[in-house]
């Protein structure tokens, strides 16, 4: 009996030998072009990871911290700006930069770096920024231990709060203004008693402790305190600036040694 139905379905259900040979360029040609796409990703990446671990390592190693920072170099392809010898933007996130050599040492609890057009310098003991923008927290706890004072936020914006023990009595709270100034520095101002009751001795002792700004040595060369605002947990600075160095603490050690010889040796 002849049933044309069956045998048209027959020929659509299963494609004839002619057909998956058509197929068979298309197929190919999808591999190769999704390899194309992903071997340079891939191998780009690499790169960016070499980059990065590079990077991380010189500096820890130029602002001794325990940890090694996170680095994320941006922008595709890296390969091609390594070529060039110039990163476009790197960020870079830093903890527990320490202050040893301060008379008065206020580590940096966490440090925020964007730079823009980072490359190492020609002898390469050095990496230099074009422009660059940081943010860096200060833990209460840090800017305690460098006051000598119990240091918390204070009762309105900019303003901490330092309590003073006492021998007799509940002890004495003060607030004290912060600001940015000249020399990546953080001045206490204006400091208000809130609480307690203040003699002639304790307002000159306050006077003594806050009258000298407190130096921030741990911030890479180049990088200038803006603005410094307060939180729930701790002292917040701004930083920004053009020409931003990065050097190992042998070089910079060195490179002042140099300076030294040629000012007595000029040529």
């Amino acid at each position: 009996m002849y049933r044309p139905h069956a045998e048209y379905r027959d020929d659509f259900d299963h494609p004839s030998d002619a057909a998956r040979t058509h197929r068979l360029p298309l197929v190919i040609a999808l591999t190769a072009l999704c390899a194309l796409i992903i071997v340079p990703v891939v191998v780009d990446r690499v790169a960016a990871a070499r980059v990065e671990s590079g990077t991380a390592e010189a500096f820890q190693e130029g602002m001794g911290t325990a940890t090694r920072p996170e680095v994320h170099v941006r922008g595709f392809p890296v390969l091609t700006q390594v070529a060039s010898g110039t990163l476009r933007h790197v960020d870079i996130t830093a903890r527990d930069i320490p202050a040893d050599e301060a008379a008065r040492p206020l580590p940096v609890t966490e440090l925020d770096l964007r730079l823009d057009d980072l490359r190492k310098s020609d002898d390469g003991s050095a990496a230099r920024a074009r422009s660059a923008e940081a943010t860096a927290r200060l833990s209460y706890t840090d800017v305690s231990n460098a006051l000598g004072l119990e240091v918390s936020q204070g009762d309105r914006p900019g303003r901490i709060s330092a309590r003073i023990a006492m021998p007799f009595g509940d002890g004495i709270t003060v607030t004290v203004k912060v600001s940015a100034v000249s020399g990546n520095r953080i001045a206490s101002e204006d400091f208000r008693v809130t609480s307690g009751v203040l003699p002639d001795a304790g307002e000159a002792l306050l006077d003594k402790v806050f009258e000298e700004p407190i130096q921030l040595r741990n911030i890479p060369d180049g990088l200038s305190l803006r603005s410094v605002t307060t939180t729930a947990d701790g002292l917040t600075a701004h930083f920004s600036g053009k020409s931003v160095t990065f050097r190992p603490d042998d070089a910079a050690q060195s490179g002042a040694s140099q300076g030294d010889s040629e000012q007595g040796n000029p040529v």
